[in-house]
Order: structure tokens, then C-alpha cells, then sequence
């Protein structure tokens, strides 16, 4: 059993020990505990939370025990069911609540959930007020309210208020989506996707949608980190029906990843850069994404004559530069797309709206958009933290040991050569140190990753 307490919320395997799982007494102790912060920090809000799920099998108990604990601690909620996170995301808005929970534990598989912590503008909590929260959860210094001051739960359905947010940005063009005649596939791996894309792209204009694993049931079909290796179904299907596009999302819909007519991937990091292109084109400006994320983005900004700029992985470390450079488009190079026009969080529904657009305006083939953008191959490795590994000093003499290149160290240690870049960090959701490095060919990127792995183990 596992339980991680990081910057990207409370998250753990359901079941077991308190404070070694996720269990209903430590679900109880980490929602007061946001109660308690969120109450010192209403900013003239009511005492209102929103509160959203994924469709996995656990998420029923989960949501029940998180709506009795904010209306013990005082609080109204608007429980918006089953929903994506940015439909979460904006829904907090547009109830004008003090907060809100994300019942999700996004790519991870069916035994895990997470309790996802969002602000009263609907954005992840940055490291610092993470902190405070874990502080006020560690001493359960809780006041649950008498019978008169408890919370009260009102229902409400969100989609729809997200699909029409999405038709309104001024470049999402529903018409010419319409007269591109678009055949879509979609593999929504039994979650919340499964409603959500397919009534998208209906009120969009598609034609027709080939539906796959599209039942919000939980039981996902297949390991639900949209990966290649994870959506050979879909290929296939690409093939079969003779697909235009195929679209893939996380379990909570803020990932998206893309599908060429031929059945080949598009490549998640080209999710963001694709989507950027086209905005560049229309709004020039800058862009962001994460420290593991594609060189190609910076190529195709610098080309549009914006400047690209660099955050810590997370999407809270993404946002904060965005509104620091004043980026028009930005993410991570996982499939997510942030576009501050709509708002500030991955959202795989904006950039659904804005892939097709760009996709109808083209008027070329999904393979050939991506021809046409600059070629990178990433390599994704890991090495299993065992307790005598100490990732803070492997990171270090990893640093100290390749001083003579450019190494930056706001979140792990990325060291940049001129023709490739590998980069190591603790991962925020599990106990692992990701190594990810990308080069003009994929036998590089996995050559100089293998190498870092081995310099690790010689290391411990």
C-alpha cells in the first residue's frame, strides 16, 4: 500500500493501514485539513467547496466520505458528480467558490485515487500552501461544526457549461470543423472521457465518432497513461474505420494524446506543440512547458517569433511562469494543453477544440501535420527508489559531474548538450526518479538515458 502527500495532492492505493493507503480515516483527515486552510483564505468567498470524480471503481467512497467531511467542517458543496478535472476546474469559477476537490488519481492505475486541491480561482495549490495543508492534516487540529452550522449539498451538472465555454473561444471555429467532414476515434479508457469527448465533438460538428472503451464504468480496459503502448486498440481502430484523427485522454481528461490516420501516434509531446502552432500563428506571443517537455515547442515559438521559456515540472510550476512571461500558450509535454484563454489548467477538451480547428484549416492529413514540425525522439526511463538510494544525492553528484555542460536545477537536475538533453527528478506521484532525454534519433535518446542509469547504479 502507498500513500504520497506532494505538490499534486493527496494520493495512495485504496485500502490497508491508515497512513499507508488511502483510506476513509486518512481521506477524512486531509479534507478537513484543506477545510480548515480553505476557511482561513475565503477572500470574501462564501463557505462553498466544488467537488468533482473520475468514473474509477473506488470513486463512489471516496466522493461520499469527502462530501460528509466539508459539510461536517461547515462547508456548502456543489458536488458536480462525475466530471473531468478541468471541468472541475471551471466549474469552481463559475459557482464562485471558495475552492475545490478533484476526486482523481489522472493516469494511475484502477486501485489508486487522489484527492486533487484546487484555490478559489480554480488552479492547483501552489508547494507552500500544500504544505500548510499537510501541517493542519499532521496535527488534526479539526473544529467539525454542531448540528445547526453543518454544510449542505446541492447537485449540478457541469459538462455542458464546459463544452459551450470551449465553442466560445474565438479560435475554436465550429464551422470549419463542420465542412471538414471529420471521422473521429476516441479511446476514453472506461472514465469520465467517455461522456465528455464524444458530446464534444458531437457539438462540434463531427459526423461521426468511433467510440472505444467509452463507458464510464472504471474498470479501465487498459493501463489508462495514454501511451503508445497503452493504445494499440485505438491504432487498430484508426485502420479499421478509416478515421481521420484519433484522440486519447487520461482518466480525468486533462491529457490528451493523438492518433495519425495511418494508425501511428502523433506523439504526446506534439499535442502541445501543434496546438501552440496554431495559436502562434493567430496570437503571437510566448510560450511555456515543463523542463521534460519536447525542444520542438521552443523551435516552433522561436519561428513565430515569440520567446519559449522553461518551468519545474507540475502544471501549479507551468502556470506561474505563464503568468510571470505572459505566455499566450502553454503545458506540458505529456498531452497537456493550457490555454489561458480559457483558463489556467490542462484541459484535453480546449485542446480537442483547437487541434481540429487547426486540423480543418490545414486541410492537410493528421500525418502530415505532423511532418511538419520539427522531428525529436524522448526516451522515458525510471529507477525504483529502494531505501538505499538517496535521490537528493544522486541529483547532486549528477549535477557536480556534468558542471562543464548547461545544468539547471529548479526541479532536479536537466543537463542540456548541444544536440540532446537528459533530465532526473523525484516524481511528485511516485516513488521513483523519472529520467527522460530526448535527441535527433531515438537510439541517442535512449543511449545517453541508459547512461545516466548506469552512472546511478554505480553510484549507490
Amino acid at each position: 500500500m502507498t500513500l504520497i502527500k506532494s505538490i499534486s495532492g493527496i494520493r495512495g492505493t485504496i485500502g490497508g493501514k491508515s497512513g499507508e493507503g488511502l483510506t476513509p480515516l486518512d481521506i477524512v483527515k486531509f479534507t478537513a485539513a484543506y477545510a480548515v486552510f480553505i476557511s482561513t483564505h475565503l477572500n470574501d468567498k462564501e463557505k462553498k467547496i466544488v467537488v468533482g470524480r473520475d468514473a474509477r471503481l473506488s470513486g463512489n467512497m471516496v466522493h461520499q466520505i469527502v462530501l460528509g467531511t466539508l459539510t461536517a467542517m461547515g462547508f456548502d458543496v456543489v458536488d458536480i458528480g462525475m466530471a473531468t478535472t478541468p471541468t472541475t476546474e471551471l466549474a469552481v469559477v463559475g459557482e464562485n467558490a471558495a475552492g475545490g476537490i478533484i476526486l482523481t488519481a489522472s493516469h494511475n492505475p484502477k486501485q489508486w485515487n487522489a484527492l486533487k486541491l484546487l484555490n478559489d480561482k480554480g488552479e492547483f495549490l501552489n508547494a507552500e500552501e500544500g504544505d500548510q495543508i499537510l501541517s493542519i492534516a499532521e496535527s488534526e487540529d479539526f473544529n467539525f461544526s454542531p448540528v445547526e452550522q453543518l454544510g449542505k449539498i446541492r447537485f449540478k451538472q457541469y459538462l455542458q457549461e464546459h463544452i459551450h465555454s470551449v465553442l466560445s473561444l474565438d479560435l475554436v471555429d465550429v464551422r470549419a470543423i463542420r465542412e471538414a467532414d471529420l471521422r473521429v476515434a476516441v479511446d476514453a479508457v472506461n472514465s469520465v472521457g467517455g461522456v465528455a469527448v464524444p458530446e464534444l465533438l458531437y457539438a462540434l460538428g463531427v459526423k461521426e465518432v468511433f467510440k472505444l472503451h467509452c463507458s464510464p464504468h472504471g474498470n479501465f480496459s487498459h493501463n489508462p497513461e495514454p501511451l503508445p503502448q497503452n493504445l494499440t486498440e485505438l491504432s487498430t481502430l484508426m485502420k479499421s474505420s478509416k478515421a481521420d484523427v484519433g484522440f486519447a485522454v487520461d482518466p480525468d481528461v486533462d491529457r490528451l494524446a493523438i492518433y495519425c490516420e495511418n494508425g501511428e501516434p502523433f506523439g504526446e509531446e506534439y499535442t502541445l506543440v501543434a496546438v501552440s502552432d496554431y495559436i502562434l500563428q493567430h496570437t503571437p506571443g510566448n510560450t511555456v512547458s515543463n523542463l521534460s517537455s519536447s525542444r520542438a515547442l521552443r523551435d516552433v515559438t522561436l519561428s513565430r517569433g515569440g520567446k519559449y521559456y522553461s518551468a519545474a515540472v507540475g502544471e501549479v510550476n507551468v502556470v506561474a511562469k505563464m503568468k510571470e512571461v505572459n505566455a499566450v500558450i502553454g503545458g506540458e509535454g505529456n498531452g497537456g494543453v493550457i490555454y489561458p484563454a480559457s483558463h489556467y489548467g490542462r484541459d484535453a477538451l480546449v485542446g480537442i477544440g483547437l487541434f481540429l480547428t487547426h486540423l480543418a484549416k490545414s486541410g492537410k492529413k493528421v500525418s502530415q501535420l505532423r511532418a511538419s514540425y520539427p522531428n525529436y525522439f524522448m526516451a522515458k526511463q525510471k529507477i525504483e527508489l529502494t531505501p538505499e538510494i538517496n535521490p537528493d544525492a544522486i541529483l547532486a553528484k549528477m549535477k557536480e559531474k556534468f558542471a562543464n555542460q548547461q545544468v539547471t536545477d529548479i526541479d532536479g537536475v536537466k543537463i542540456d548538450f548541444e544536440d540532446k538533453w537528459v533530465h532526473l527528478r523525484k516524481s511528485n506521484t511516485e516513488p521513483i526518479i523519472r529520467i527522460y532525454s530526448e535527441a535527433k534519433s531515438i537510439e541517442e535518446a535512449e543511449e545517453i538515458g541508459q547512461q545516466i542509469i548506469d552512472m546511478i547504479r554505480e553510484m549507490v
